[in-house]
């Protein structure tokens, strides 16, 4: 295969290069996310992750996208599920270790979330994750599992691991999490907002 290449550019000029493959795509569709949002943060995390689960509301954007799906929920733990295309590859041939991250970094949050009540988030202060296998479309369907290991009222402790097809272990991940109490916060706006005075 030859292919010509623009100096000045930069650019290989792929339109005159023979041998690239058919081009492919998908479609990716997704709810509002907003809406999602606001949804989430009426629900206590456990029913919230049990309706995605059974299909009652729509998973969130980022799920179409990395096509992963929620199949599991308990307190304290989350199983989800990707399926892993050609789209994700690096230029080495091979999914991309940020893929397999946020997958990790997914269920890492969302066995947390589990664990909060209405009106209380999360979001990621760390996360560290070991790669120990190469991921391709060959690996077929990938299985994660997040899991607390500690829930505090202010910063949560949980691991995670991903398996492939084969039930080879993928990558693992450890996470610490800020719990977020949007209540108190949202309190705070509203007393802000009448001059300290309580709204009626």
């Amino acid at each position: 295969m030859t292919a010509t290449y623009d100096t000045r550019s930069g650019d290989a000029d792929t339109a005159s290069a023979a041998g690239w493959g058919t081009e492919q795509s998908r479609l990716v569709t997704w709810r509002d996310p907003i809406t999602t949002q606001t949804t989430a943060a009426s629900m206590p995390g456990l029913p919230y992750w049990r309706a995605v689960a059974d299909g009652h509301l729509p998973p969130p954007p980022i799920s179409e996208l990395l096509r992963t799906r929620v199949v599991e929920v308990d307190d304290g733990r989350v199983t989800f599920t990707c399926t892993p295309d050609a789209s994700m590859y690096n230029p080495l041939g091979m999914v991309h270790g940020g893929a397999v991250c946020t997958l990790l970094d997914t269920v890492s949050g969302c066995a947390l979330h589990t664990t909060l009540p209405e009106g209380v988030s999360y979001t990621s202060v760390e996360i560290k994750v070991n790669y120990l296998k190469a991921v391709t479309v060959d690996s077929g369907t990938l299985t994660a599992v997040g899991t607390v290991v500690k829930a505090g009222s202010r910063i949560g402790f949980t691991e995670a691991k991903v398996t492939d097809a084969s039930g080879k272990l993928v990558a693992t991940a450890t996470s610490t999490l800020l719990v977020v109490d949007l209540r108190g916060h949202t309190e705070h706006s509203r007393r802000s907002s009448t001059n300290g005075k309580p709204v009626s």
